[in-house]
């Protein structure tokens, strides 16, 4: 769950002193592999698994992290993460053998179920899904960071960094998402099922290169993260999500190159594991410090086993998908894992298992079977796949072995699941959890279905139906029953548009139920151009803003029909500033639903310009009202 006691830099001496540990880190590192102090002869699994947490109420993040460990402080395997929102669970390293994805798959259930049972006695569910669809730009506030030194430190240190004015997200799919945040906390959106792989030190390089190739297939077979803000993106939007999130550079007018902290990688491993981390501290400055004691270089003089703090806490701030850890076994002795971070969280605990064991199985197989992965295929289409893969997700189509064009699909049928049934027998993997969570993994693509397909055409369906806010409540509780379930996403019924019988759309915020595809005029545009626009995309109102982006005024249909009427044999062009509304009534955002209605209202007007800062974000109109008031009657009607 990550080293606890850190802080920010305070001076250049506390950086001094933390590199200079750093640096004695690396050669202590050095000194254990060149001296085989690492434990290589068994092979280990295991996994961290986050999650989310949502009001029953409404399906909006519920922000009960520190009151529910505190309900669960008697198990030390539940922590906190970023987001009040989320917790982490880390389940037991066991031996890569045996009934290893039974083991996991009963643990990781049981654990999550006496989370669920304290949860229940707060109103709360927890949901498994790489981004909860119902969260919004407006949750990720600082007020909603969890109350810790670390990330505390963390957010301040990221900020600090910033060679910008605002964090930006640029992401298009279905829809586009564009916009600018104050906070690097956007990396709270993503939950993932992190899944480790203990590894021979010697082996090392070649099991990391062949980690790199297979990021791509196990990452488009399990994608769960199409939906952000109710917006349709990526298929696995937490790539660049998370990239985004923590991303420091700014553009500039010439071609130098900076690299993000979150990445997949330049090139292939060549000669060590040192070749991560000597790059991390040269292309990374630190970001965080601690209070470390230990001297590293004097206990290997010793013959004693160093934790590597310093190096531990760096490798913490710079996020490679596939990320090398060190720690230290039972026995004492060190040993290197490989981390796979792009394993979604979700859709069921039966699926996580699953795509756990199908990339173990491949890791192994192709470990058994490709001397070197280099010679196979170039890093350049490995690191294309990955892109491809988090785009496209199942539908991808990748650049395989020898120049080989393949569609995921068929690559995974027809060549990676024998592999990986390969290497779970050389593991001498029971047969029962091969066949159960290989087949899962077989299923989903013979039925070209995953998480991410799923959600796609669910909320596609859903949004035809309701309003949006309804649509991705409706998704999130259909998740929730289906998780509850333990039927895998193959197997999924689409859902019914009438699920939620309770939904409240009361409590909604005008920020998510206004429209933001908007037409808009500026006041020099003649006003046949506004009667056009009008006529053409059947709107009766248009906003009128500067060059900027800020509210200048609004038109509306009854203004436009007066004005023709009392100039009908004018000869003069007249303009939007001769016949808008100058200083129109406003909305934020932030606003809640009645507030928004209520201003309609009383001052018999039928739309409502959302502004922030004066900027025009968005409309809210009688129209959106009579259809959240059309849904709520069919509602009425079904329960009847």
């Amino acid at each position: 769950m990550g080293e606890q006691r850190v802080s920010l830099v305070k001076d250049q001496r506390q950086m001094q002193k933390f590199v200079k540990s750093l640096l004695d880190d690396v050669r202590s590192f050095e000194h254990m592999l060149d001296n085989n102090w690492f434990e290589n002869d068994i092979a280990r699994i295991g996994a961290e698994q986050e999650m989310v947490m949502v009001n029953l109420s409404n399906y909006k993040p519920a922000t009960v992290a520190i009151e529910a460990l505190e309900k669960l402080k008697e198990y030390d395997w539940v922590g906190t993460e970023l987001a009040k929102f989320n917790l982490e669970t880390n389940l037991t390293p066991r031996e890569f053998t045996g009934s290893c994805f039974h083991d996991m798959h009963t643990e990781n259930s049981d654990k999550l179920n006496i989370i669920q049972n304290v949860l229940n006695e707060m109103g709360v569910s927890l949901v498994l899904t790489g981004i909860l669809p119902t969260l919004r730009k407006y949750h990720l506030t600082m007020d909603n960071l969890t109350p810790k030194q670390r990330y505390y430190a963390l957010m301040a240190a990221i900020h600090n960094q910033l060679q910008g004015a605002n964090f930006e997200l640029r992401l298009d799919g279905l829809d586009e998402l564009y916009l600018k945040h104050d906070s690097p906390l956007l990396e709270a959106v993503n939950t993932s099922f992190q899944v480790h792989l203990q590894v021979a030190s010697h082996d090392f390089v070649h099991k990391y290169n062949i980690a790199q190739a297979l990021t791509a297939p196990i990452m488009a077979i399990g994608a769960n993260s199409p939906i952000v803000f109710g917006k349709r993106l990526w298929h696995e939007s937490r790539i660049a999500m998370f990239q985004q999130a923590l991303d420091t550079r700014s553009s500039n007018e010439h071609m130098r190159e900076r690299s993000p902290r979150v990445a997949f990688g330049k090139a292939w491993l060549n000669e060590s594991i040192l070749e991560i981390y000597k790059e991390d501290i040269s292309r990374f400055r630190v970001l965080l410090s601690s209070d470390v004691e230990e001297d590293s270089l004097a206990l290997v003089s010793q013959g004693i086993v160093p934790k590597l703090r310093s190096l531990q806490v760096h490798n913490s701030t710079v996020y490679r998908w596939n990320r090398p850890c060190y720690g230290i076994s039972d026995n004492g002795k060190p040993h290197l894992r490989i981390e796979c971070r792009v394993i979604p969280s979700g859709p069921t605990v039966a699926d996580e298992v699953a795509n756990a064991c199908f990339w173990l199985g491949m890791m192994e197989g192709m470990s058994n079977h490709v001397t070197d992965i280099r010679k196979k295929m170039s890093f350049d289409d490995v690191s294309d796949n990955f892109t491809k893969a988090a785009k496209f997700g199942i539908d991808s189509k990748f650049t395989w072995f020898n120049d080989q064009k393949v569609s995921s699909v068929e690559l995974i049928k027809h060549e990676l699941i024998p592999l990986a049934e390969e290497g779970l027998r050389s593991r001498n993997v029971d047969e029962a959890d091969i066949s159960k969570y290989l087949g899962i993994i077989s299923e989903r693509a013979e039925k070209h279905m995953n998480g991410a397909r799923w959600m796609l055409r669910a909320f596609t369906g859903l949004k035809e139906e309701s309003t949006v806010d309804e649509a991705l409540s409706t998704l999130t509780a259909t998740i929730i029953q289906n998780q509850i379930s333990g039927n895998e996403v193959h197997n999924w019924p689409l859902p019914d548009s009438y699920m939620i019988k309770d939904y409240k759309p009361s409590h909604l915020l005008v920020g998510e139920c206004m429209e933001t595809d908007l037409f808009t005029v500026q006041q020099t545009d003649i006003i046949e151009l506004v009667a056009d626009m009008m006529d053409w995309r059947k709107v009766r109102y248009l906003p009128v803003e500067d060059g900027k982006g800020k509210l200048a005024g609004l038109v509306t249909s009854r203004l436009l029909l007066r004005h023709f009427v009392k100039n009908r044999n004018s000869k003069k062009v007249f303009l939007v500033s001769d016949v808008m509304i100058k200083n129109p009534y406003t909305v934020t955002q932030d606003a809640s639903l009645l507030e928004a209605m209520k201003i309609m209202k009383e001052n018999k007007i039928g739309c409502l310009p959302v502004v922030n800062d004066g900027e025009l974000i968005g409309v809210i109109t009688e129209t959106d009202f009579l259809k959240i008031s059309t849904r709520l009657m069919e509602r009425l009607e079904e329960n009847i």
